[in-house]
Order: C-alpha cells, then structure tokens, then sequence
C-alpha cells in the first residue's frame, strides 16, 4: 500500500509522520525500524503517528515510537513537530490541544517557532553522579566538558539506570552560553537535540542557581528555550523552539 510520509526536525532532531486519523497505518516494530534507518529507510530518530483524538476538546492524540521500533515516552521535539505537522494538515485553530503517552499538552505554531506546553515534573533527585528528573521521559544530568568521548561516557552512563536504561545530558557553560549534549535510549546514540532533555536540563541549571527562567540551551541542531515556574515541583513548563517541515513523499508499507 502506498503511504504518503513525512519528514520534519526541531533543532535536528528528525522524525517521519504519518497522518493517520483514518486508522490505516499498522506498523511492526521491524517495519517502523527500518524506516528509521538512515542506510535502508527514510531515515530519523523516531516515527509519529497523528491520530484521532482519545480525549473530547482535543484536536488528535500523538503516538511516538524511537528508532529502534518501540513505543516510546514523550518526545518534546517530536510533540513541536506534530503540533506544526498538524497546522500543515489544515488544523486552523490557534492552541492545538492533544494528549501524547504523558498526558495532555497544548501548543502554538508560530513562523519561525513552536511553543509546546510540557507535563509538570515534581523533583530533582541526585543520583548515578549526576541529577535526574523525569520531565514526560526521564534523564540523567551532570555537568560536564563536552569531548570526542561523550557518546561512550553516556552510553555507559545510561546501563548504570539498568535495563530500561535513561537518557543521559552533559551540561556546559562555554563562552557564556549553556550547551547540551543528549544520548537517547532508545536510539542508542546522540542526537542533534532533544526537548525533554533541555527541560531536564534547564530544570537543573536553574535549582542550583546557574540562571533564571527563561533557559536558552544550544544544542548540537538549534537553540532550544525553557521556561517554568518553581525550582522543584516545577510547574507551567514550556519547551520553545525550531520545528521544520524537510520534504514527503510515497512509500510502500
């Protein structure tokens, strides 16, 4: 069956999108796998799916799955995508509103960025060397110079949480500006930018006292910017930035 696709990014981080509000598209986890396969499929870092709304008020639900073929947790960059996919397909209203695996989220599509109302997170907990904190998925932060070795620190990092494993974020201050380096779970590798992991990150910086909100982050595709109330529960988060339509087009599933 021949399938029309699409590709977007925010800040680098790319995934594949189907509108599929009419419940034609069954994917394997093999099948969504090789898609996201930059050598034999489209290439990305996960694959969404628009569907029909679960929730009466919202516009569609959101289902994300990572690149190695598994149903995911949230994926702030991919709920932008989605948000921006869905203006794309026609949705007219100002604030979209849909419910992903974490909960209900709303978001606004302006030119140049995406605006995506994130779940609350209740506390930062040291833990493995570092601090984490679950913001719709969770993660693993510590402070820490950005070197050739990050990809091989985080990935022995991210087994130390056990099997389900984290996602793991390097911080650094450099030329007065905060850069982040994000290992995914999931992907197995680093990733140009990853929203959840900005808010973690952000969330960090800002309970010890390293900035105030709002964050800007710079991530290895874009700027990524942060912004909540608190210092743990940390309430009203929003996740702003880039999120780009790339190209489409058919493929046989």
């Amino acid at each position: 069956m021949l399938t029309t696709f699409f590709k977007y990014h925010g800040a680098g981080n790319d995934f594949i999108l189907f509108d599929n509000r009419s419940s034609v598209v069954s994917l394997s986890r093999l099948t969504i796998a090789t898609l996201c396969d930059r050598k034999l499929g489209i290439g990305a870092d996960g694959l969404m799916l628009l569907e029909s709304p679960q929730v009466k008020g919202d516009h569609f639900y959101m289902t994300y799955y990572n690149s190695d073929g598994l149903l995911s947790s949230m994926c702030g960059n991919g709920g932008r995508c989605i948000a921006r996919f869905a203006k794309d397909l026609g949705f007219k209203d100002v604030i979209l509103k849909f419910h992903a695996i974490d909960g209900p989220h709303w978001a606004k599509v302006y030119d140049n960025s995406v605006e995506l109302a994130m779940t609350n997170a209740l506390a930062i907990e040291q833990q493995c060397g570092g601090y984490f904190v679950d913001t719709g998925s969770p993660h693993h932060v510590e402070w820490s110079t950005h070197d050739n070795n990050f990809r091989d620190k985080a990935r022995a990092k991210r087994n130390e949480y056990g099997k389900e494993g984290v996602n793991v974020n390097h911080l650094e201050y450099r030329d007065e500006v905060l850069h982040i380096r994000t290992f995914e779970r999931g992907v197995e590798d680093e990733t140009l930018a990853c929203g959840t992991g900005a808010v973690a990150s952000a969330m960090v910086a800002v309970s010890q006292g390293k900035t105030t909100s709002p964050v800007t982050l710079q991530a290895l595709g874009g700027q990524l910017t942060v912004s909540f109330d608190g210092t743990g529960p940390f309430k009203n988060v929003i996740l702003q930035g880039p999120a780009v339509f790339v190209f489409n087009g058919t493929i046989d599933l």
